[in-house]
């Protein structure tokens, strides 16, 4: 991937009105960005009406306007802007409506040198994937490929996916053989179809082929064709899936579980792009470009002798790694929002949003089937929700609780403090929400201190929703 942040330094905002704290800022980030400076929140509006600014640093405490009152209209200006905040004080109340109202992050005076520096640099890293990924949504939108979301449906922002985004820009327009790993339901077919449709070929057949799902004796005669009489039961010529995809792409799923001796006729049919139907007397050339995928580890299978070493590498010309939905969890709201609105339109149901706690909840969850399992839950929690926004008791119990049923599907017993752990927090959870997020109304509920429910929610990194219906889908 190009380094964005090679190419354009970045550009940084400093607003604070005491100059001394806008010369040590500057100082810290000599030579690795650009620096302008604002005394007041007013003067800061006019720098970004000038200039291209990536990243606004904003003290919370200035003559005027405070900066959490600055934000908003910063935001405003350019949402893809990256706002920092800082504060005198560590306000934990300040700092959760800073995060809502758009703010990246915030840091507490007196400046450490590093915190500054890692967090400036780690905020213009993210507005140069998300820059990335427009780009790379623009390139693809004059071949219809852009529908608001992703690359064919794929959605999220994590720099791995912006990487995979621009990996299929690469090499979509050559005839280079792709092999797409990753466990299953990350989605491999959408990248092959991103692939496909940003082709010269995306006119001509995209043909998908789930190897594993093939019958034992149809294998060979699905992927390359049969003549009439070839066996009992060919009552006529069949085209295989290699001759439906000429001129377009093939798509060969779960390719791992591929007898051997059909290995070497799928090599000979990359090598030479020639196939024979079952019965056929002579070769017929096919042009049909072969992107894999599997969810098995090919080299492993290549040691264990259940997977030709040749055929492997004819295939991973170029890989492509999907990363597991747990390793991406940032993208979950956004993939969460873009379901909820999908099976609501799809079922006729009105449901609009997911509560703070529900939310919570699916991003704490490991995912072992990914994005399809996400959709599943999803899918199961809109048809289910009693009222316009998800609730955790709309969510499945093993995704609301995964800790204590995979630790009783072993029966390993869960420790009592970790067991107390989980349960309090979905305790306090299901209680905020009956009560629309009223917290007085909660604590006396639970019969402990206002105090004491936001400690703990800001213990778990729980923020309370934008409204006392929780419709909101930011944590």
């Amino acid at each position: 991937m190009t380094d964005t942040t090679a190419t354009r330094r970045g550009t940084v905002l400093v607003v604070d009105d005491e100059a001394g704290v806008r010369a040590s800022i500057r100082a810290i980030l000599d030579g690795t960005c650009e620096v302008l400076e604002a005394p007041s929140g007013t003067a800061a509006l006019e720098l970004l009406r000038a200039n291209d600014v990536d990243v606004v640093m904003l003290d919370q405490r200035m003559p005027g306007e405070a900066g959490i009152d600055i934000l908003p209209k910063v935001k405003a200006h350019d949402e893809s802007i990256v706002v920092v905040l800082a504060t005198a004080v560590h306000d934990v109340r300040t700092a959760v409506e800073a995060l809502r109202r758009g703010a990246y992050d915030y840091l507490t005076k007196p400046f450490d040198v590093d915190d500054i520096f890692g967090l400036v640099q780690r905020a213009l890293e993210k507005r140069a994937l998300e820059d990335e990924v427009i780009r790379l949504r623009s390139a693809l939108a004059p071949a219809g490929l852009h529908s608001g979301q992703g690359f064919e449906g794929m959605i999220g922002r994590h720099s791995d996916m912006v990487r995979i985004y621009q990996l299929i820009t690469q090499i979509a327009p050559t005839p280079t053989t792709v092999l797409i790993t990753g466990e299953s339901g990350t989605g491999k077919e959408l990248v092959a179809r991103a692939i496909h449709n940003e082709s010269g070929r995306r006119t001509q057949p995209f043909v998908a082929v789930n190897v594993a799902a093939l019958p034992e004796t149809l294998i060979e005669s699905e992927l390359f064709g049969h003549e009439k009489g070839a066996f009992t039961g060919a009552h006529a010529r069949k085209l295989g899936k290699f001759e439906l995809a000429h001129g377009g792409t093939l798509f060969l799923d779960e390719i791992g579980s591929l007898r051997l001796d059909l290995q070497a006729k799928l090599l000979r049919a990359l090598q030479q792009r020639e196939i024979e139907r079952v019965g056929g007397v002579r070769p017929l050339t096919v042009d049909a470009r072969v992107v894999a995928a599997t969810n098995i580890n090919l080299r492993q299978a290549v040691r264990e002798k259940t997977f030709r070493e040749d055929l492997f590498y004819r295939l991973n010309v170029v890989p492509i790694t999907l990363p597991p939905l747990r390793e991406r969890r940032d993208d979950i709201p956004t993939l969460v929002e873009h379901f909820v609105r999908k099976v609501a339109r799809e079922c006729h149901r009105d449901v609009r949003g997911v509560s703070a706690g529900a939310l919570d909840v699916l991003v704490r969850y490991d995912w072992p089937g990914n994005v399809r399992e996400l959709e599943n839950a999803i899918h199961r929690a809109v048809v289910l929700a009693g009222g316009p926004v998800i609730q955790l008791q709309d969510l499945p119990l093993d995704v609301a609780l995964p800790e204590t049923r995979s630790r009783l599907a072993e029966d390993t017993g869960l420790p009592l403090r970790e067991a107390c752990d989980q349960f309090e927090r979905q305790y306090v959870l299901r209680v905020l929400e009956r009560v629309g997020w009223n917290v007085s109304r909660a604590a006396r509920m639970l019969g402990v201190h206002r105090n004491t429910v936001l400690a703990k929610l800001s213990g778990w990194g729980v923020r309370r929703p934008a409204d006392p219906e929780g419709r909101s889908v930011s944590l």
